[in-house]
């Protein structure tokens, strides 16, 4: 496996003056990251090695086991975070950080980077808004379903009348699935409701449920093969990254997209037949996800896996409201921070604005389900999805599997998060 090795200022090799952070961003936003950590080393004088990957878990779990962990790990999902809490390699964080986070963070934040525990463990150092549907406002103008059935409606209209109204992008090795368990997620969150996405995602209510069922259900009859760019296949082999590139092209190849905000930056990053980039409300803008008034959320969590003085100054310093600021204030970065104490002068655009009101502010909020889940059913339901989008008649025999792998997992190993609080 060919990992990114990109030292600040040290050799491969780690001595105590050096923070060694392991985390999943790659390409420009390890560069964002970087700025970061610059900051951090030019404020402390720590330098630091970080090591970037998409295969993250896969990494740490490695690392762990060989007793060779980093200083810090960055991941996306708290569930993995919680496995290594309870074995004891995830390391509680001072008690001072945690009430300078409880004045800074929702009591929702707060909980997530408690890892389900009454202690602080992790650090929210980014976050995003997943509730969302993209698309261009020079191309589609008084778009606005606010029910499914709506969304429904306005899609299969623009599959009748010739268009592909989707775009759609499984693939992340070695994680591909992931958006779509985004789509169920959000569908299953705005139909069924916080209390029953609650149960869901903490283990407790069953894949063969009524309700779960209905979600899957809702989202193959809303993502038609014929709805979206290549069809199916396509979905399958196209990479997240790319799948919205062709709302940018002329005539469009495709006119919605459901992404998290962090895709932002993929749009902006897009060069056009006249050189231009696709630019923040004039070429892009997004609809909230239609039904009750809930968002989805998600955050890359950083935990600390040795004890040492860098490890802990460089925790410190990315709960900080300066390195909370940072990121999002790279040009064309699209990244933001659940930190409330952070002003909207941060944001550049009012998409940002509007989508860091959401994470800061809104009243009921939901974290990304298959995000907190044990790390065994989060990969099945990764796996569950392209099989579905392969063959929508075996989706019976898919949650029944998956309903196994759920009551194959200890209880123990559930996360039970606050959701819509």
């Amino acid at each position: 496996m060919a990992l990114s090795l990109l030292a600040g200022g040290c050799s491969a090799s780690a001595d105590g003056g050096t923070v060694v952070v392991l985390a999943s961003w790659t390409g420009p936003e390890a560069d964002a990251f970087r700025q970061v950590l610059d900051a951090f080393k030019a404020d402390t004088g720590v330098k630091y090695l970080y090591q970037g990957t998409r295969a993250v878990d896969q990494v740490l779990a490695s690392d762990v086991q060989r007793g060779t962990p980093p200083d810090v790990a960055v991941l996306p999902n708290a569930g993995v975070l919680a496995k290594y809490q309870k074995s004891g390699d995830l390391l509680p964080l001072d008690d001072d950080l945690a009430a300078t986070m409880a004045n800074s963070f929702s009591p929702q934040w707060v909980a997530l980077q408690k890892i389900g525990t009454q202690k602080l463990y992790a650090v929210a150092v980014k976050a995003d808004l997943k509730s969302v549907i993209w698309y261009n406002p020079a191309r589609l103008t008084g778009i606005r379903p606010t029910t499914f059935d709506g969304l429904r409606t306005f899609a299969g209209g623009l599959t009748a009348a010739g268009g592909t109204p989707w775009c759609v992008g499984m693939g992340a090795p070695p994680t591909s699935g992931w958006p779509g368990t985004d789509w169920i997620e959000d569908i299953f969150l705005h139909s069924a409701g916080p209390e029953k996405y609650r149960q869901w995602a903490s283990g407790s209510l069953k894949w063969t449920s009524p309700e779960v069922k209905q979600a899957w259900l809702d989202w193959g009859s809303l993502i038609d093969p014929a709805g979206i760019r290549g069809g199916a296949a396509a979905a399958l082999l196209t990479d997240f990254g790319d799948a919205g590139k062709p709302m940018f092209t002329n005539p469009p190849g495709c006119v919605l997209e459901h992404q998290a905000s962090f895709i932002m930056s993929r749009y902006q990053d897009v060069k056009r037949a006249d050189g231009t980039s696709p630019r923040a409300g004039t070429d892009f803008d997004f609809l909230r996800f239609p039904g009750r008034d809930v968002s989805e959320v998600a955050a890359d969590l950083a935990g600390m896996f040795r004890d040492t003085p860098p490890a802990r100054k460089l925790i410190q310093y990315l709960a900080s409201e300066k390195a909370q600021r940072m990121w999002p204030s790279i040009p064309r970065a699209s990244a933001f921070s659940a930190n409330r104490k952070l002003g909207s002068d941060v944001y550049t655009d009012q998409v940002s604005r509007k989508i860091a009101e959401t994470l800061t502010s809104a009243p009921a909020l939901c974290f990304d389900a298959s995000d907190l889940m044990p790390a065994t059913m989060t990969g099945a339901f990764h796996r569950a999805v392209l099989e579905y989008l392969s063959n929508r008649d075996r989706l019976d025999i898919l949650l029944s599997q998956l309903d196994g792998i759920r009551q194959s997992v200890p209880s123990g190993e559930w996360l039970r998060i606050p959701c819509g609080q």
